[in-house]
Formats: structure tokens, sequence, C-alpha cells
């Protein structure tokens, strides 16, 4: 059973102010710890890897993907591409329809995995890549050359390079930012979890969108992860309960996207 704190009908919590009012339900790391329940281990490697950085950080970001009940409708996709003005060629978080052991199909949305020791951090010759302290990989586009080494680098291939103008601005320019890029031809662009929405309490647009609930952005400082739907979930008893597991673990980036898999889904193929 899903371990459920609260549903949006039940509390009147809404949608955009979900995500301030986390630490309001007091569901803590060491709240839980306290409870008797035991925290996974990659719960408790990521909160060391996330204070490790400057200390203790406000929150360490991360994504939770229940397959189970991913339909492929790409509205996820959608969202993404509307909130940030891009081309219909640049798809921040792509949906796959994979293949599973049994020779069914099953689909599979890939954002940018938030690693924790990512590759493209590495390679750029211009550190235009950067990871905050709450553990989001961003691009500032300012500083941005196009080399496209951190394209090379990315195993999940999660990033895109703008080969052409951008669209045309839909409102007033917004200022760019890592947080919240603005395209710019001759640079890279990629998922950034709408940066710029987690300070202000709100839902990235893929998370807000998703018809089925399938996507959830997650704390591991508060250990509490909601999806669109306003179900609210305590982050490890729902990562433990359900048996998630991470994309290409195997190459020691500590991606920071957890899959729930529910069908004896491999997930080696998705690219």
């Amino acid at each position: 059973m899903t371990p459920t704190i609260s549903d949006d009908a039940d509390t009147g919590l809404s949608r955009r102010g979900l995500l301030a009012r986390l630490a309001a339900l007091g569901i803590t790391a060491a709240g839980v710890a306290g409870s008797g329940a035991t925290l996974v281990g990659y719960l408790d490697d990521a909160q060391a890897a996330t204070k490790a950085g400057t200390g203790d950080p406000a929150h360490a970001w991360c994504q939770v993907i229940d397959l189970r009940y991913c339909d492929g409708c790409k509205e996820c996709t959608k969202a993404c591409q509307k909130r940030h003005n891009l081309r219909p060629e640049q798809t921040w978080i792509n949906v796959y329809t994979m293949e599973d052991e049994k020779g069914g199909t099953f689909n599979m949305p890939r954002p940018c995995m938030m690693c924790e020791d990512p590759p493209c951090l590495k390679v750029c010759p211009v550190s235009a890549t950067l990871r905050t302290d709450e553990g989001l990989v961003l691009v500032d586009t300012d500083t941005c050359v196009g080399s496209r080494a951190c394209m090379a680098a990315c195993p999940y291939e999660a990033r895109y390079f703008n080969w052409k103008e951008p669209l045309p601005a839909k409102r007033m320019p917004m200022p760019n930012t890592p947080q919240m890029p603005v395209a710019q031809k001759g640079t890279v662009g990629k998922c950034v979890l709408c940066a710029d929405r987690l300070p202000q309490g709100e839902l990235p647009a893929c998370v807000a969108e998703c018809p089925m609930g399938v996507l959830y952005v997650g704390d591991l400082v508060t250990d509490v992860a909601v999806n669109g739907q306003g179900t609210t979930v305590v982050l490890s008893e729902f990562l433990r309960e359900n048996d998630a597991v991470r994309f290409k673990e195997e190459l020691g980036t500590n991606p920071r996207v957890w899959y729930i898999l529910g069908h004896g889904q491999k997930l080696e193929d998705a690219s």
C-alpha cells in the first residue's frame, strides 16, 4: 500500500502551495527513523552526499516516476515545452515506448537524472554546467559555447543542442538564468526541474500536468514526495515498498530519479 500522507481533496491543499507546506506536515527523515521505520540505504547515501557539499542545504530535490500508471500520453513533454517555450524537437523530458521481458510494452518518461556525480559537469570546457547545493544540475547558457562535450558525456541522452533560433517569446521576455533558461542558438538545453518554481512552492510543469499522477517531485531532506494529483507520500517508504530502481545506476552517476517498475521491466535500453 502506498504510504500516503494526505490527498488534496481531503485537506484542501492546492498543488501550487503543496511543496511549500511539506515541512509543516512534520514528515522528516529523522521523524520516520524515530518511529522505528528503517530508512532505505540509498536515501541515507543521498542525504550524506548532499550534506557533503555545503554542510546542510534546506532541500535535496529528486524525482520519482511510477511507470505502473504511465499511459504514454506525453502531457509531461507538452507541459515542459510550453513552459520553456521550446521548439518541437526539443524534448527535455522524453517518453519512450519500451519492451518488457514478456514481449509487451510500457512507457518510460526520461527527464534529466540530476546526477549527484554528473559526467556532464566534468567535461564542460567553460564551466557552463553547474550543480546547485540542492542537487539540481543546470546550464548557464550565457556561458555555454556549444562544445557539446556535455552531450557526449551524458549517458542518458538528456541534453539537446539548440540548432535554431528560439521561438518568439509569447509574453514579456524573461531574464535568462540557469534556473529558468532562455533558449539561445548554439547552446545546450536540458531539463531543469523547473528550478525557478521550487522556491515558490510550485510543482514542476511536468509533475503538475501529468493526468495519471505518474511523476513525483521529492525532497530527500524532508523525506516527502508529491505528484500533480495532490498525493503526498513518505519518500523513503514509497521507494522501499515499491522496489524503486535507478536508471543505469551501475555507471556511478548516482541519479536522483527513481523508477517504480511494478511489472518486471528493464530500463537498460531507453535511449
